[in-house]
């Protein structure tokens, strides 16, 4: 299985139906059948149209966003559009096939008679606001919103989405795709932001310095990448052979590489280590079962996170299941195979939850003598220290880590996750969807505060230099280029100096609907990050993340190569579909690539992939 664009391009196969469509145009534009929602109280909105001109094309839709009426946009009724549906998932059989010849199709804000099953995860509006919904005949009838994984295809006059299966609208003129697009952007904004897609509140939500995320045709483009000839990861639909596959004794929940001998295998009953080689992962080394008195503070570690040179884990376990935060880490000899202190959180004498750890720095965990690293809570950021404040190492069975340094915040920042670069500096992502920045010196003020898009973020990472941040939400993840020039003209990142008004727009990285269907119920993009270095001057090659049961690959200087075909857009954020998929038959737990010193035969580390009941390692670089 490969890249999204493959698959994409079949309606293409559909082109023998061209001349019929010709021909039956008379015949759709005398129908007059009325959606369901059209003999509704409701406001429904639609395009600013004129098919009467051609040269006016341009000036209209750059005038349809400030066209009002009493303060609101010209709604008009249902338009019309040819509607084909995905069948056959990815058997050979696979194909689209025509569902309607002429659907009609309206953006309506009645709330009270659609389906909102795929609403349940709370991100619905409240109060009087009121939310947009895409009816499509009377088989669509969805929220507008990230769910929905709309792919616009300008040449081909086309957008396809999910919704209970894997649809595309295809329009007879330019105009009347513009159209949907426009109206389709609009309505995800207000239903995003419950604001009305005017230029004063894009402003509002993004902040001036970030007006080119919200305008992305005015952002300064010179971070991203000239097209380079050649690429190491191949984007062919040919899949991947699993080099290796290891069966767990446990339902694996984490995944922790190391960079020397050994990565490690989280799982509900223990840990487990298996060999790091350069063709992969091999075989079994140490393995530590939780048992005994102390079984019910170990019965769900949901990470373990190396440091003392390799040498030793800290695995960190929720106090309570199903909740992220936990009270300690026990800290575990890998050597020996045994528990040698259990940690706790303390501030000032009052014990408190960490919701994550993570070394001070990339490469961190190398390093013997380091005693330190980092914890992140919902208003916490710290350091912690496992000496005391004396600078003497504790010798204590149940000790108390020493809080160095950090900042308790008073109000609500929600932090989810966070990353460190090779230096040290930190990226914290947050449940309202902002990525802040902090640099070496101070965790009580970030350096950059990048906004967010609407959606949470739940995992973050960042390159070696800090120069790139990856940021993963439920429906795509976010590149965002942290590279800037002061007014000396020096280059600096955003967790050294404020970025100032000239910040360039991020990129997503999506998968294609057809792939989204596919991947499984549990779709959410998760884990993503960049390939593993960690000495200055290597670069990350790929990007990674998980998506139900696919692993999903992005070649790093691929995406940010500025002009290749996935960016041949003029509207909204440029979402970059170039992947590779390894599928499994099971939802994946976690994907990470070894570390770049195991590159040594072929130009990509390899990939390890987990699910619950077993961990592979794939070679990227090989059809």
């Amino acid at each position: 299985m490969g890249a999204g664009q493959s698959r994409d391009g079949e309606l293409r196969s559909d082109s023998e139906e061209e001349e019929e469509e010709e021909e039956d145009e008379q015949e759709i534009k005398q129908k007059s059948a009325v959606s369901p929602a059209s003999s509704s109280k409701s406001s429904t909105r639609q395009s600013f149209a004129s098919a009467s001109s051609k040269d006016g094309l341009q000036s209209i839709g750059s005038k349809f966003d400030s066209l009002t009426l009493a303060g609101k946009r010209v709604a008009k009724g249902p338009q019309k559009a040819k509607l084909y549906r995905h069948l056959g998932g990815n058997t050979p059989k696979a194909q689209w096939v025509v569902a309607d010849k002429a659907v009609s199709w309206e953006f309506t804000r009645d709330g009270d008679d659609h389906d909102e099953d795929e609403d349940d995860d709370g991100d619905g509006v409240s109060g009087s606001w009121k939310t947009w919904y895409l009816l499509v005949g009377s088989r669509v009838s969805a929220r507008v919103g990230e769910k929905l994984q709309a792919k616009f295809f300008g040449e081909q006059l086309r957008v396809d989405f999910v919704y209970y299966g894997v649809w595309a609208l295809k329009f007879s003129t330019r105009l009347e795709f513009q159209d949907f697009e426009t109206e389709f952007r609009n309505c995800l904004f207000e239903n995003t932001y419950m604001l009305e897609a005017t230029e004063e509140n894009k402003i509002k939500v993004f902040g001036k310095d970030f007006i080119g995320w919200a305008k992305p045709e005015v952002a300064d483009e010179s971070v991203w990448e000239d097209a380079e000839d050649s690429f190491d990861m191949p984007t062919g639909s040919k899949p991947l052979k699993e080099d290796y596959v290891e069966p767990s004794k446990g339902s694996i929940q984490s995944l922790t590489m190391g960079a020397l001998d050994h990565s490690y295998l989280v799982s509900a009953k223990g840990i487990e280590a298996v060999k790091n080689l350069p063709s992969g992962i091999h075989g079994k080394g140490v393995s530590v079962v939780f048992n005994g008195s102390d079984s019910a503070s170990y019965s769900t570690p949901k990470k373990a996170m190396l440091v003392k040179g390799e040498s030793n884990l800290m695995v960190l376990s929720p106090t309570n299941e199903g909740t992220p935060h936990s009270a300690g880490v026990h800290q575990l000899d890998v050597g020996t195979g045994k528990i040698v202190a259990q940690w706790k959180f303390e501030k000032d004498g009052t014990p408190i939850t960490m919701r994550d750890v993570t070394n001070d720095s990339k490469g961190a965990q190398l390093d013997a003598a380091r005693s330190t690293f980092l914890g992140l809570d919902d208003n916490r950021l710290c350091r912690w220290d496992m000496r005391d404040r004396h600078g003497i190492v504790q010798q204590l069975a149940s000790p108390v880590l020493d809080w160095a340094e950090g900042h308790q915040f008073s109000r609500g920042t929600n932090f989810q996750c966070f990353a460190t670069t090779g230096d040290g500096a930190v990226v914290v992502g947050s449940k309202d969807g902002k990525v802040r920045l902090y640099g070496t010196t101070s965790m009580r003020m970030a350096k950059t505060a990048f906004p967010g898009l609407g959606s949470p973020i739940t995992h973050v990472d960042v390159t070696y230099d800090g120069k790139w941040i990856l940021a993963t939400a439920d429906s795509y993840m976010i590149l965002i280029s942290t590279v800037f020039k002061d007014k000396d003209g020096k280059t600096k990142t955003g967790f050294t100096g404020r970025m100032g008004n000239n910040i360039a727009a991020p990129r997503l990285l999506k998968l294609s609907p057809l792939d989204v269907h596919l991947a499984g119920k549990n779709y959410k993009f998760q884990h993503g990050q960049f390939s593993w270095v960690t000495e200055s001057g290597r670069q990350e090659r790929n990007l990674v993340a998980t998506v139900g049961n696919f692993t999903v690959v992005w070649n790093f200087r691929r995406v940010k190569e500025s002009n290749h075909e996935c960016y041949q857009v003029t509207r909204g954020l440029k979402s970059c579909y170039c992947y590779r998929v390894i599928p499994k038959e099971e939802s994946i737990v976690d994907s990470k690539f070894m570390h770049d010193s195991f590159s040594s035969v072929s130009p990509n580390a390899p990939l390890v992939v987990a699910t619950p009941k077993n961990v592979s390692s794939f070679n990227v670089s090989r059809e």
